[in-house]
């Protein structure tokens, strides 16, 4: 996909999310696009795009279901619902012995309505993808400290058969879902950006535009700065994918997310700690997605036990 086609690309999902109201309506506005058919053609394309637009308008369609069954070599439908880790962490959801599942875990709005579930298990030395009716999982939405984002808590206790998983089927699939989610705190980290750029430039205090302010400028670069070093980390861990580039690209996220919205919230000032005003949103949504397939400071422990392990830093992109 050329520079053009992407941009048309980004203009046409950005505007139909924009226009679609949480849950459902972004599903349909997505499934109107093509949404499957992108992701199967153009996998790279597709993730930055949809989960950005997600992100800069605080967005709550199942998308990340078709990732992950994607990612896992499946083919992905909307009747199919995925079991995710439970926050903050990364390993298979599930437990598979003596032909029966046992798993916890998380799980987009889709669960309520999706035919199946896909739970991926540990089986001894051994991965299995089982697939199991959705009636058979008990499901409770996550109200927290964002119910919008329509997140269920889910338990599962069954007898059922699975198929065994590729070794590296599992890890690529934490690293596609990682990637996805940091695209759409990238796309929140603008969104709060432009919101306090905005207040910046319209608000007039002592007879003049806070943004003339060094003190507001310096906080609004520093920002503008995590988000475009955010960018730049998603877009190498997608030149050179794997499970380190993005486990790095993930933690970025999440630091990113903390980052802009401190600096954010002190430039809209008072507005910006009310729920009068739409920051409130995208600050909620960005902590809740910066637990998904593993917290920004675990993740980063997890590296640096790896690195202790190994006594050598890998090169993870050839400059």
């Amino acid at each position: 996909m050329d520079a053009a086609e992407r941009a048309l690309l980004e203009e046409a999902v950005g505007s139909a999310l924009a226009g679609a109201a949480p849950g459902a309506d972004a599903d349909a506005a997505l499934a109107a696009l093509g949404w499957l058919e992108m992701l199967a053609a153009e996998p790279r394309d597709a993730l930055a795009v949809v989960f950005e637009a997600l992100g800069a308008t605080n967005g709550s369609a199942t998308a990340l279901d078709d990732v992950v069954v994607a990612a896992l070599g499946g083919e992905p439908r909307t009747d199919l619902a995925v079991l995710l880790p439970t926050f903050g962490a990364w390993s298979p959801p599930g437990a598979f012995a003596d032909g029966r599942v046992r798993a916890a875990g998380l799980a987009t709005a889709r669960v309520t309505t999706a035919r199946e579930l896909l739970v991926v298990c540990a089986a001894g030395s051994e991965v299995r993808a089982v697939t199991l009716p959705a009636s058979s999982a008990e499901a409770r939405r996550v109200a927290g400290i964002d119910p919008d984002a329509g997140f269920h808590a889910v338990h599962v206790d069954s007898s059922a058969a699975g198929d065994a998983v590729d070794a590296d089927g599992w890890e690529s699939a934490v690293a596609w879902g990682r990637r996805a989610v940091g695209h759409q705190i990238l796309g929140a980290g603008r969104a709060m950006l432009a919101l306090a750029r905005s207040h910046a430039v319209e608000r007039v205090q002592f007879g003049r535009p806070v943004a003339s302010f060094q003190a507001v400028r310096h906080r609004l670069a520093d920002a503008l700065v995590a988000v475009e070093a955010l960018e730049a980390t998603l877009g190498a861990a997608a030149d050179e994918p794997g499970r380190l580039t993005a486990a790095l690209a993930s933690a970025t996220a999440g630091r990113t997310a903390r980052t802009v919205a401190t600096h954010c919230q002190q430039v809209l000032a008072g507005i910006g700690f009310t729920t009068d005003h739409p920051f409130h949103r995208l600050l909620k949504r960005t902590m809740l997605l910066e637990g998904l397939f593993g917290s920004t400071d675990e993740i980063v422990l997890d590296l640096g036990r790896q690195l202790l392990v190994a006594r050598r830093v890998p090169t993870l992109i050839e400059l």
